[in-house]
């Protein structure tokens, strides 16, 4: 006889035969049931077919991100079992759920294309038709080992010796087998909805030196629903591209001659990130920052020092000789912010400090991980640390979320998502210390109203962290703003100020990135805005448009006009059509039009064409006026 906790607290009795899934169908209904993918048992997540065991439960269904992680894993085993079928000789490797679907890495004779999509689709769905039941088997590693070398499976052979457990799970659907923790869905019909999405190129265990796999990348939910709506996101997404996007208007660029992941940016693109560096920097001053300066590059000693050297090589770039000694181009710009720290001593009277700097830093990305301005090896990160008492560390990172969301909803972004990242297993400081700051930390999300969950053990080695990711016009998320609390640099800088009592005390050092990066930023601002930046950040505010050359002198005039008022304008006076200049100043996504011909001759009242097509005669004081109150008074720029 087991005794179980349901969620609503009532406790009942089952017996040792009695699997979850008949429980919950007993015990709370038929339509939980059906929608059960797992159940959560002590705080561990196992097989709705498994036995029923004393504790407290949960149900987890299709309609939480783990139930749709787990369809997923589900589905990336049917995926796997319909490959092997199609292509015999191929062999599997590993097959998680990421964000978005799934994937499956195989060692195939056979090169993989779209084309095969459709094939390897359709026998995913005889495969879930059949209602293969997932059955869980724990083996010794002698026998597993045994079983995947008859089977010529190396690759979870060479796992199973990895992993170094008396005892492995197996997971049995069909005639197919695969090494894995589970849980998964109690059958195969259990799976609805999936689609095949891509295919690429992946080494085994992510070395270079190892064998070079393919990859299938495919999506599933839990109703054709949710595909569908996913699918439509997908393909508004694709219109959305940065890339595409940054290329058609003109933002930025990439050369090869100058190197991969090193951004050039355009006249166009340079407005609109002085725009957006403009407001970072009136808003930190306005929030109590001090803006500084440190170099591009450092003593190895510093580095050495800092632990990047011992902790970060792998990213960071080769070192430059000079004068004899070895100097790095900066990953981060931490450590110089701590060296302005130690140019002399500070009085806990003084504290805190909000030291605040928009840093190009250097880190080495692998070339197949560069994606447009969203992954680059130079990048300016909006940075900044705060140095301040533990007794003032609430109120500082209360300060900073608060700053955080002021910045994020400014540009239009409104909703949030924010983690807790706690101790890891590994860490430096005091245990003492790192539960007052992640009660700090927890403080603050709790009283700040918004949906937050706990990441345990994914804070940094040297402190608990909070990261934000926003959602973005077409409902994908995205991690910006990071606050991180850090132990380790002042401990290894040997930084501290002295107290009330006269001696001397370590300070707490905040690490905060509210945008992330200036350039992964500008990435997410034009596709959330589909390149139709608001007034405030468009590059080309207003186009002038001559219907003929003897409007010119008039038009000129009026350009004047505006570019006195602080209004980004071109005049554009090219001996073209009318109807096409206007066409292409539509597909330049600017938000105002004017065109300038005999009815504007005196300069009174104008007609002014909006991005949606909608024309409107206005006074010219009219129209500089709403210019003047959509560019926020010019408090921007």
């Amino acid at each position: 006889m087991f005794e179980v906790t349901l969620p609503d607290g009532r406790i009942v009795s089952s017996e040792k035969a009695e699997n979850w899934l008949e429980f919950i169908k007993r015990e709370i209904g038929a339509g939980l049931a059906k929608a059960a993918v797992a159940v959560s048992v002590n705080g561990k997540t196992v097989d709705v077919t498994s036995n029923v065991e004393t504790g407290g439960m949960t149900v987890i269904t299709t309609k939480s991100p783990e139930g749709l992680e787990i369809i997923r894993h589900s589905t990336s085993h049917v995926m796997a079992d319909a490959v092997q079928k199609l292509f015999p000789g191929t062999k599997v490797t590993i097959g998680p759920a990421i964000d978005n679907g799934f994937y499956y890495d195989f060692d195939s004779p056979h090169r993989f294309s779209q084309e095969d999509f459709e094939a390897i689709e359709m026998k995913m769905a005889d495969i879930i038709k059949a209602k293969h039941p997932f059955i869980r088997k724990e083996v010794s590693r002698e026998e597993a080992i045994e079983l995947f070398t008859n089977m010529g499976e190396n690759y979870k052979v060479e796992i199973i010796q990895d992993l170094n457990e008396p005892v492995v799970s197996l997971y049995f659907s069909g005639d197919f087998v695969d090494l894995c923790r589970g849980p998964h869905v109690p059958d195969t019909g259990f799976i609805k909805a999936y689609k095949l999405m891509s295919v690429a190129g992946a080494y085994w265990r992510g070395d270079e030196k190892n064998a070079m796999l393919q990859r299938l990348y495919a999506t599933g939910f839990a109703t054709k629903e949710a595909l569908e709506a996913h699918i439509k996101m997908l393909e508004e997404a694709k219109e959305r591209d940065h890339r595409k996007l940054g290329a058609d208007l003109d933002l930025f660029d990439f050369s090869e001659n100058v190197g991969a992941g090193l951004v050039l940016w355009t006249p166009n693109g340079g407005v609109v990130r002085t725009v957006v560096e403009n407001f970072w920097r009136k808003q930190h001053v306005r929030n109590g920052y001090e803006l500084v300066f440190t170099p591009h590059i450092g003593r190895s000693h510093l580095w050495e020092t800092s632990g990047h050297l011992g902790f970060y090589k792998e990213s960071m770039y080769s070192p430059m000789d000079i004068d004899g000694e070895d100097y790095y181009v900066k990953p981060m710009n931490c450590p110089f912010h701590v060296m302005l720290y130690k140019r002399k001593k500070w009085s806990y009277r003084e504290f805190p400090f909000r030291w605040a700097e928009l840093g190009t830093v250097y880190r080495y990305e692998k070339s197949g991980t560069l994606n447009g301005l969203k992954r680059v090896r130079g990048f300016t990160q909006d940075d900044a640390h705060l140095f301040c008492r533990l007794d003032q560390l609430e109120d500082e990172i209360k300060r900073v979320l608060d700053f955080s969301l002021f910045m994020l909803r400014s540009f239009e972004f409104n909703e949030f998502k924010l983690f807790l990242s706690t101790r890891p297993q590994k860490y430096v400081g005091q245990i003492e210390v790192w539960d007052k700051a992640e009660e700090a930390l927890r403080n603050t999300l709790e009283k700040s109203g918004l949906s937050w969950e706990t990441n345990e053990g994914d804070g940094a080695f040297y402190g608990p962290k909070i990261d934000i990711n926003v959602t973005d016009s077409i409902g994908r998320l995205w991690q910006l703003t990071t606050i991180q609390v850090d132990f380790n640099l002042p401990e290894r800088f040997d930084i501290s100020y002295t107290g009330d009592d006269g001696a001397e005390h370590r300070p707490i050092m905040v690490h905060r990135a509210l945008l992330g990066s200036i350039e992964r930023f500008f990435g997410v601002l034009i596709e959330h805005f589909k390149g139709a930046f608001p007034v405030w950040l468009s590059p080309v505010q207003v186009a002038v448009l001559p219907v003929s050359d003897r409007h010119n002198a008039t038009a000129s005039k009026f350009r004047d006009m505006l570019v006195e008022n602080g209004i980004r304008v071109k005049f554009d006076e090219r001996n073209e059509k009318i109807g096409y200049k206007i066409r292409e100043w539509v597909m330049e996504k600017t938000p105002y039009i004017v065109v300038i011909g005999d009815n504007e001759a005196d300069l009174k009242i104008i007609s002014v064409r909006n991005r949606s097509g909608e024309q409107e005669a206005v006074t010219v004081e009219d129209f500089i006026n709403m210019l003047n109150k959509e560019n926020f008074n010019g408090v921007y720029y």
